[in-house]
């Protein structure tokens, strides 16, 4: 059996994701409740509203917070409407600090 962890499996290190959500997002507490959620988890990042509508959200930390933040975007627990998350997923550049509304 093989310890995967320490093997440096890129699975169980910090990650990067780049999430833009759209529905109805602006004005109803949502990047303030995906702060508190991001924070829950231990992720660091930021949440900000777009011109077009939608919120992006930048998220760092593990994998599997960055996962479940995404449960947390697409469930039905959201302040407003969420119609729609598309994600994109990069290395973690360990230059964010917190988790802010901008």
């Amino acid at each position: 059996m093989t310890d995967t962890k320490s093997n440096g499996d890129k699975a169980s290190g910090n990650v990067r994701v780049t999430v833009w959500v759209r529905g109805r997002v602006q004005g109803v507490g949502f990047r303030w409740w995906t702060r508190a959620r991001a924070l829950e988890l231990g992720l660091t990042g930021w949440a900000r509203n777009t011109h077009d509508g939608r919120v992006e959200v930048v998220a760092e930390g593990p994998r599997e917070a960055c996962v479940k933040l995404l449960e947390l975007l697409r469930g039905c627990d959201t302040p407003g409407r969420v119609d729609g998350v598309v994600e994109r997923w990069s290395e973690a550049r360990g230059s964010l600090g917190g988790f802010v509304e901008r």
